[in-house]
């Protein structure tokens, strides 16, 4: 391609994306946390000319994968699609060094390309880095910005990306795409005057925002650290039992014990945090299926009531949750002016039940097996907590250690594990409600907190 890039088309960004654009555009010098990173490592002889023709296949395939990010004279940013881009794709052999010495340098190889920052107005938005260790052992890289691609998107990609190398770039056998401005048209169409008044309610009388780090600025750029919990099978199928048994999902589970917590860090028994939704309506055909940007970040509000049981409480917070689901479309910004505050919450809560096909990794049908994938993704947020549905149970606090200690998060993972996998299930009431900042409280069950730890 030579000379200005022809322009194939001009869309209007979402809610979220541009409330991504200014987080990534309030420090340029500085590592930008919405880039996202996976490796997976493929063992077996690997054709790397169809590897990467299966990589351009994708980006001519999905328009919206092609986008910079522009302003108008008017101020407007907007999405600017090129009828076609280079794609980005470096290839590096370390097979001449002893293993050791290749994985430590691949290593660093990916430290340098996950901080390492896209031109928001230079596409494409991702990037791929292709690294044989040994001659049947490469390590292939693929970093985008989160802009053009979310989670739910990374499983769809990706099989679609393996599809097309087993298939040596024949398209005929990948789904129908739907295109990304049919979402932008659906998004366009909602009743937002509907969306005001349903959101104006919920927020209603809310007397502040629910800060864990106040006063502190949410805009750097500081790569998260991480803290892991996962439950058993026993205890992950119990909460589960208990939840149906209830008529209440896992997702208010889990809901509900962040509010508890976050009432027992605040202080405050009225309590909001983000939820980070799927934006995929049923309403929107094809929109399971589509790659691209498609989520929002929406408050949830949970009051803590201690003379009121738990079941009563997640009971309250599902319903309130559920008659806003068709509302989920309006932006961040627009509530923060709603509520009559800049800012509602700084942590949030992301439900990571991406439509996964293990079969869509199977390679051994060209010789190659997937023998590990690494994601690494992050967030502004002081402190964002991420739960991965299973037969075991996976969840995760992302924390910025400029403003926590490993110490204080593991206090705090520790409670979110003993209200995950114990409280829940004490007793057909189910524990009170607390907003205790000194302790988590007893619920009369001799199998349940009974030695609580002290809050942090």
């Amino acid at each position: 391609m030579t000379g200005r890039p022809r322009i194939q088309d001009i869309l209007p960004l979402t809610p979220f994306q541009e409330g991504l654009l200014f987080h990534s555009l309030f420090d340029l010098t500085d590592t930008d946390v919405y880039t996202a990173q996976w490796a997976f490592d493929l063992k077996g002889p690997l054709d790397t000319a169809t590897l990467r023709a299966a990589a351009e296949t994708l980006l001519r395939r999905h328009p919206n994968l092609r986008a910079s990010f522009r302003q108008r004279k008017t101020g407007e940013p907007v999405q600017v699609i090129p009828t076609e881009v280079p794609l980005p794709w470096r290839e590096i052999d370390l097979s001449a060094q002893d293993w050791a010495q290749a994985e430590r340098e691949a290593a660093r190889l990916l430290i340098e390309d996950r901080v390492s920052r896209f031109d928001l107005a230079r596409p494409p938005l991702l990037r791929f880095t292709l690294i044989r260790i040994t001659p049947d052992l490469h390590r292939l890289v693929l970093s985008n910005h989160h802009l053009i691609l979310d989670g739910w998107s990374m499983p769809l990609f990706m099989r679609e990306f393996f599809a097309l190398y087993m298939n040596r770039c024949d398209e005929s056998a990948l789904p129908h795409v739907t295109p990304y401005r049919d979402f932008l048209s659906y998004l366009a169409n909602q009743d937002d005057e509907a969306g005001r008044k349903a959101w104006s309610a919920e927020l209603a009388d809310l007397d502040g925002a629910t800060l864990v780090a106040p006063g502190e600025t949410h805009q750097a750029s500081v790569m998260p650290e991480r803290i892991p919990v996962e439950l058993s099978a026993e205890e992950t199928a119990a909460l589960t039992h208990r939840m149906r048994t209830c008529g209440l999902t896992l997702n208010t589970a889990i809901q509900g014990a962040w509010g508890i917590i976050l009432s027992q860090l605040t202080g405050r028994d009225d309590v909001t945090f983000g939820a980070t939704v799927s934006g995929r309506s049923p309403e929107l055909t094809g929109s399971a299926s589509m790659i691209g940007m498609l989520i929002n970040t929406v408050p949830v509000r949970m009051r803590v009531v201690p003379s009121e049981s738990l079941l009563v409480g997640l009971q309250h917070l599902q319903d309130s949750q559920s008659q806003l689901i068709q509302h989920h479309h309006l932006g961040l910004s627009e509530l923060h002016r709603m509520a009559g505050t800049n800012e509602l919450f700084d942590t949030c809560i992301v439900f990571e039940n991406y439509p996964v096909d293990p079969q869509a990794l199977d390679l051994t049908s060209v010789g190659l097996q997937v023998v590990s994938i690494e994601v690494k993704d992050a967030a502004h947020y002081p402190l964002r907590l991420v739960v991965a549905p299973g037969e075991r149970l996976r969840l995760w606090l992302d924390y910025r250690p400029d403003l926590f200690d490993q110490a204080s998060v593991e206090r705090i993972m520790r409670r979110l594990w003993i209200w995950s996998s114990r409280c829940w299930r004490c007793s057909s009431r189910g524990p009170p409600m607390c907003r205790s900042t000194r302790t988590i409280p007893r619920t009369g069950s001799r199998s349940c907190c009974r030695t609580p730890p002290r809050c942090a």
